[in-house]
């Protein structure tokens, strides 16, 4: 069986040619993942939303969607009252410049401490919360302080995402605050308000006995009202087609109601309406929530330190780095290693970041998993260590053909004068595995869920490595054939990888 060399470039853009909306305007989709916390470090439970929805935006932007990566971050509410004033008691220098002002580290217990005392002491709780009216009317020394809190997170919240390979555009909770009470008269001015005892003003949906509380008793907003907030503001000023939300499964309920509550006062429709042309309606646009499960311990319980505390996601990930370069080290040690010391803490840092991403990645995001560094960074099996590890195989087999028999792949390819010749059942196995990719991005585009390229890759691996252990590579009749069929399929894994935000190698 021959394939022309035209197969090597379909590889790699079969996925592109399912694109449906290639002849339409391009598609917008707002991807809003990760959200952490202002005046709180990233710990183990933003793991998941921030790999997850880096992934999904990837997948997303392959397939020619305009993807507006959104980090929702929580920079608002009444917690801000109290930090304020902690933060105006403990460090009354802190306007003099970075002296005096507390890194993250210490903020973390900062906040803590400040929750303790709003806890204990009337005086300081009664101040806080002044201080959160004063914050909202736009008072100029708690909008400063304030924004030192979010200065001082954001460079924390960076070192993960540089460390992690994430890009993310943030737009708070505190973006919407004006946006909030035209949405509550909107509802209003169509009758779908109701208010409960007490003043609260609440939106009941199909399907859910609690509503979504657009107002509080007290005048104040809640996290319903910002959600349906930001829905409205992305459906109609940013015009996105399709909207996706990354939080953990206990929000399901919560973000099922937002969408039915934007069906019912008519921002998205039921169904289509040829007599209002341009109408957001639920047929042409699409809205989604990808709720994923716990990171656990060994215990089977929430993932955290022996002392019980919250694991730090930056301390995660940079034990990941120094477990895979303690073993790199001994692959060296021991002459095992295509890699100088000075590539070492690299090559160690894509694959132990790859390996905790993957980990995570290659299962149904609803599922729990118990996090096992042992288990995630083992050269066997399906983690992100063996794919790396094939792919480098396949790599150093093609410098080998142009190092030693003087056959360059990329000559090849150019030429366009060689065919991939299929003629065992493992190169015969190995090409079908490849057609699959595009069958793989259709499947994926369905629910939006990574583990379909996992499944796809680990299976093209095993097929690769059947192929170069079953037929002679170097030096065979068959030698160019082979040679680009072992391009074909790394070209494919990295794009896999890139999908997956899996930095690859091309030598360990």
């Amino acid at each position: 069986m021959a394939l022309p060399l035209a197969f090597l470039e379909e590889v790699n853009a079969l996925a592109r040619v399912e694109n449906v909306n290639s002849e339409e305007e391009e598609e917008v989709v707002v991807v809003d993942f990760s959200s952490p916390n202002i005046a709180k470090e990233m710990h183990v439970g933003h793991l998941r939303s921030t790999i997850i929805g880096e992934s999904v935006c990837r997948i997303l932007e392959y397939l020619d969607r305009m993807v507006l990566r959104v980090n929702h971050v929580g920079d608002w509410g009444t917690q801000f009252g109290m930090l304020i004033q902690y933060l105006k008691e403990e460090y009354p220098d802190f306007q003099n410049g970075d002296e005096g002002m507390p890194n993250i580290t210490d903020l973390t217990q900062f906040y803590k401490n400040a929750k303790q005392r709003f806890d204990e002491n009337p005086e300081f709780k009664k101040i806080s919360q002044l201080n959160v009216v004063k914050l909202q009317a736009g008072d100029p020394e708690c909008r400063r302080i304030w924004q030192v809190l979010c200065d001082v997170s954001r460079k924390e919240f960076e070192k993960v995402y540089d460390r992690l390979d994430i890009a993310v555009e943030e737009c708070g909770e505190s973006f919407y605050n004006d946006k909030i009470p035209p949405v509550i008269e909107e509802f209003e001015t169509k009758g779908l308000i109701r208010v409960e005892d007490g003043g609260a003003k609440c939106v009941f949906v199909d399907k859910y006995k609690v509503p979504l509380m657009l107002q509080k008793s007290d005048g104040g907003y809640g996290y319903d009202s910002t959600d349906m907030a930001a829905i409205k503001y992305r459906l109609e000023e940013l015009k996105a087609k399709h909207i996706v939300y990354i939080t953990d499964f206990t929000q399901g309920d919560h973000f099922q109601m937002v969408f039915a509550a934007a069906r019912k006062i008519g921002w998205v429709r039921d169904g289509d309406d040829e007599d209002d042309e341009g109408a957001i309606t639920a047929s042409s646009h699409r809205l989604d929530h990808i709720g994923f499960g716990t990171v656990q311990g060994e215990d089977g319980k929430r993932f955290k330190t022996r002392s019980g505390d919250t694991v730090r996601l930056v301390d995660l990930l940079d034990e990941a780095v120094s477990r895979m370069e303690t073993s790199l080290r001994e692959r060296m040690t021991e002459g095992k290693a295509n890699i100088s010391e000075e590539e070492l803490h690299a090559t160690a840092s894509a694959m132990g970041y790859g390996a905790v991403k993957y980990f995570d990645l290659r299962r149904n995001p609803t599922s729990n998993y118990i996090f096992s560094y042992d288990r995630m960074l083992d050269t066997k099996g399906n983690t992100a260590i063996y794919l790396l590890y094939a792919h480098a195989r396949l790599e150093s087999i093609i410098a080998k053909g142009k190092a030693d028999f003087n056959v360059d792949v990329d000559e090849l390819i150019s030429s366009k004068k060689t065919k991939v010749v299929l003629g065992h059942k493992s190169e015969r196995n190995l090409g079908l595995h490849l057609q699959f990719f595009a069958d793989c991005i259709e499947e994926t585009l369905k629910d939006l869920y990574p583990y379909h390229i996992c499944d796809f890759v680990y299976a093209l691996s095993n097929a690769a490595s059947e192929f170069v252990t079953q037929c002679k590579v170097l030096g065979s009749e068959e030698m160019e054939s082979r040679l680009l069929l072992c391009r074909a399929t790394t070209l494919t894994m990295r794009q896999c990888f890139h999908l997956l935000g899996i930095r690859h190698v091309m030598r360990i």
